[in-house]
């Protein structure tokens, strides 16, 4: 299959406008594949030849202009249009496509709860094609008419109002101006919860099977759905684009969520079965304002060619974080922003790997998948906050509001939206997107207190060179009796680099450079700070305040500066007095799978595991009050993940329960259970009477995953077989199964998988795609191998073999961890 450059996409626009796409779907002829019309109106400039793209599993008949073109003509995914007249044509194929399982095209599942069957589109970047034939490329937007038949019984969900005709037969309403891309159909009985907001219909839906959980957090959901619809429209002079607004649940989804215009899809583990923190819920709800501002940023106005991802991604990663922190009750996302998504983008960005925010070299649509990930994400948003915090929010909105209008329903570029932005400021933002969007890398701020009684100053020394706005907090003791607790004497904002040195008085107990976490770049401490934070770090009253910190010990760590037992010491320290339910989950989660897994050599991570064991136990006895449910759910989680000796969790499991509750609900047996099986005290009989218990598609994915952990060598040969020798599990089960199979505690016995791996994973990704390639590269990776070995190897394989792009990327990032945790180790 042949992948689009950007000089073809360039050269098909200059020669077309398209202008209608008419789409009939069958979706009643069997169960591996549909049927597919499509005809294209489209108008050549003039006289060339061109191509369409399609990857059909049988193409009946090409026509254009009433003339038949030879089916065998198709060349890989392309239909040769030669000697095109300039004037108005019609194209028509008619294909039969396959129905995928791995999450791309139209994916079909079918419930193991109680065998109902379900359809969904994902037709990001090239994966239109395996649905209907299209101009693919994001600048060729054209209107859309879709009908769909469909078994009896189901509904069909569409960009647009969709109307059942009878017989089967759905029509959905003409979608305005899109990129191919967005197009988006959803079939099935699904459980629908429909309202109307400001004339406009909205619903939510998922499967039959999950109808009890998502009627429980409907009236959530809709009134985060509402707050987010009004604010976008306080913010933004465009109104919102399309006649309806659609969320749909859907299963094995390989993305968070996926922005279509009117039908916004999401991964169906967001329709909570289990018990969930209220951090849990926040992202939920972030994920549906950043789907909401992509219908501005990404629908209605789309990027030209994908070198401009960050104009969807790094927006609408900007807008929903901020949008819930105005609009609704979730009020400290920032920190969420700061523990979690910010280190994803520090960490891209540190990799060899990295990329610039917008870059200037996507050349085609293959190394363009490679660049969703935490920089064009979060650093992006990042970037985007420091330019409000730098612009001011009023002219940045302004600059918005302009691009708007001069690009609905069109396309632009990143040097069309920094001149929206520049008319509206006497700032040079074109500079600032040179050094900020055009670079890559992650600054380095460091402090220099010079001075003596009394009277200091303040030098912010910097690695790179973006200039930083940033605030300074200046935080003392307070006085005897409050032993601890920080106060912020003063804050100070200041530019990066500075004219000159700043005076601070006497000198703190702490100095915090980056003090509300307005800019992107790692901090470091003056000794004397390092001493007053490590001693009293749960005495910072602010939770971003402490996000902040808590990035900087991390980023530490892995930069081999700071111990990795210190970091530990300092989570035992502290944690135990956390309130922030993302600072507790965030530094568990760097303590137990970074540290106790990959930076601690294997004899040391007994005692780590201990440690992490005694921390969750102590917040487990401080939440038995009943008033932090949230925070006792994160440490009976961890307490599972740690555990080093059977018998607790085991007795857990058997009476259903954890002492004063929380009660073991599915998502916590499976944990239980996994657990149990890394440690050998479980058996298939178990996992099968389990599976019984709980025959739902996240069962079946907890039974791959329990299987698959068994310290077996019959267990570990069949997992490999299934992940590798085989195509036959979905994306989710190949990831649960992947999640089960290497774990620190067996590392002789998968020692021989280990150089098996490479050869496996290449073979495996060339078959199934991008979808199985990413979760190879990322879950089937033995990542506890840290050894020169397995790095030897792995440099072997990038080496010596071509691996698909989604894997060689994946592979360069795991191998650029493992040489860091090698470093750590030896640091």
């Amino acid at each position: 299959m042949s992948v689009l450059t950007r000089d073809e996409a360039l050269s098909r626009a200059r020669l077309l406008d398209v202008h209608r796409y008419t789409i009939e779907l069958d979706l009643t002829t069997g169960d591996e594949t549909f049927g597919s019309r499509t005809a294209i109106r489209f108008t050549a400039h003039t006289d060339g030849d061109t191509f369409v793209e399609i990857k059909p599993a049988e193409l009946r008949s090409v026509t254009l202009d009433g003339q038949p073109l030879d089916p065998d003509s198709l060349d890989g995914n392309r239909i040769a249009l030669k000697n095109l007249a300039a004037g108005a044509h019609e194209l028509r194929v008619d294909a039969d496509m396959r129905y995928s399982r791995t999450g791309e095209g139209m994916h079909r599942f079918t419930d193991p709860s109680d065998g109902e069957t379900y359809l969904y589109t994902q037709l990001f970047m090239d994966d239109v094609q395996r649905v209907f034939a299209a101009f693919d490329q994001p600048d060729l937007k054209a209107v859309f008419d879709l009908t769909v038949r469909a078994p009896e019984g189901w509904t069909v969900l569409a960009n647009g109002i969709t109307e059942h005709l009878g017989d089967g037969q759905w029509r959905a309403a003409t979608t305005p101006l899109i990129s191919t891309y967005l197009v988006a159909v959803a079939a099935g009985p699904w459980h629908s919860v429909r309202t109307e907001h400001r004339g406009l219909p909205f619903g939510l839906h998922c499967r039959r099977s999950l109808a009890p959980h998502l009627d429980a957090d409907a009236d959530e959901l809709l009134d985060i759905t509402r707050a987010c619809f009004d604010r976008y429209h306080e913010k933004f002079e465009e109104p919102y684009p399309f006649d309806s607004y659609d969320q749909a649940f859907v299963p094995e989804f390989n993305a968070g969520a996926m922005e279509n215009p009117g039908l916004v899809t999401f991964r169906d583990e967001f329709v909570y079965r289990s018990a969930v923190t209220d951090t849990e819920r926040q992202t939920r709800a972030m994920v549906v304002a950043h789907e909401m501002a992509h219908m501005w940023f990404g629908d209605l106005v789309t990027l030209t060619w994908w070198d401009d991802i960050w104009l969807n991604e790094s927006f609408a990663e900007y807008m929903g974080y901020q949008t819930l922190t105005e609009a609704t009750r979730f009020t400290d996302t920032w920190t969420d922003f700061g523990v979690v998504r910010k280190a994803w983008g520090y960490d891209a960005d540190q990799r060899p790997s990295t990329h610039p925010v917008a870059p200037e070299d996507v050349p085609d649509t293959a190394s363009a998948l490679l660049n969703f990930d935490g920089i064009s994400y979060a650093k992006g948003a990042s970037a985007l906050r420091q330019l409000v915090t730098w612009l001011g929010e009023k002219d940045f909105l302004a600059g918005i509001n302009t691009h708007f209008a001069r690009h609905r329903f069109a396309n632009a570029t990143l040097a069309d939206f920094i001149d929206s932005l520049a008319a509206g400021t006497d700032r040079d933002v074109h500079a600032w997107a040179d050094a900020w969007l055009r670079t890559t890398g992650v600054d380095t701020l460091t402090p220099a207190v010079t001075g003596d009684n009394g009277d200091h100053h303040l030098t912010v020394e910097r690695t790179g060179n973006r200039p930083h706005r940033i605030a300074v907090g200046l935080y003392d003791l307070d006085l005897p009796g409050d032993e601890g607790r920080l106060t912020r004497r003063a804050r100070l904002e200041l530019d990066v680099p500075q004219d000159a040195p700043v005076p601070i008085g006497k000198r703190p107990t702490l100095l915090l450079l980056n003090d509300g976490d307005l800019t992107y770049a790692k901090i470091r401490f003056d000794a004397h700070s390092f001493q007053g934070v490590t001693a009293n770090l749960c005495g910072l009253p602010d939770p971003l305040t402490r996000a902040v910190v808590w990035n900087a010990l991390r980023d530490a760590v892995r930069d081999g500066e700071l111990a990795p037992t210190a970091y530990l010491d300092a989570a035992r320290a502290h944690l135990p007095h956390e309130t922030d339910l993302a600072l507790a989950q965030g530094v568990l989660a760097f303590a137990g799978g970074q540290i106790a897994g990959r930076y601690l050599d294997p004899a040391d991570r007994p005692a780590a595991l201990a440690s992490l064991s005694a921390l969750c136990r102590a917040l487990i006895r401080r939440t038995e009050d009943g008033d932090h449910p949230g925070l006792r759910l994160i440490a009976v989680r961890h307490f599972i993940s740690v555990a080093a000796q059977p018998d607790t969790i085991a007795a857990w499991l058997a009476d259903g329960t954890v002492p004063g509750g929380p009660e073991l609900d599915p998502d916590l047996r499976w944990r239980v259970l996994a657990r149990l099986a890394v440690l050998g005290a479980t058996d298939e009989s178990a996992i099968a009477a389990e599976l019984d218990r709980d025959p739902s598609a996240t069962g079946r994915e907890g039974a791959a995953r329990c299987r698959a952990a068994l310290p077996d060598e019959d267990a570990k040969a069949r997992a490999w077989a299934a992940m590798f020798a085989s195509d036959d599990l979905s994306n989710y089960l190949f990831t649960a199964t992947a999640q089960g199979f290497w774990q620190p505690e067996q590392a002789d016995l998968v020692r021989p998988y280990v150089s098996r791996y490479y050869e496996d994973a290449v073979a495996v990704a060339a078959r199934r795609g991008p979808a199985i390639a990413d979760a190879a590269g990322h879950w089937a990776f033995p990542a506890h191998a840290v050894d020169p070995e397995a790095l030897a190897l792995g440099d072997t394989c990038l080496r010596d073999t071509d691996p698909i792009p989604a894997l060689r990327r994946k592979l360069t990032d795991q191998l650029d961890d493992l040489r860091r945790a090698l470093k750590v180790r030896t640091a």
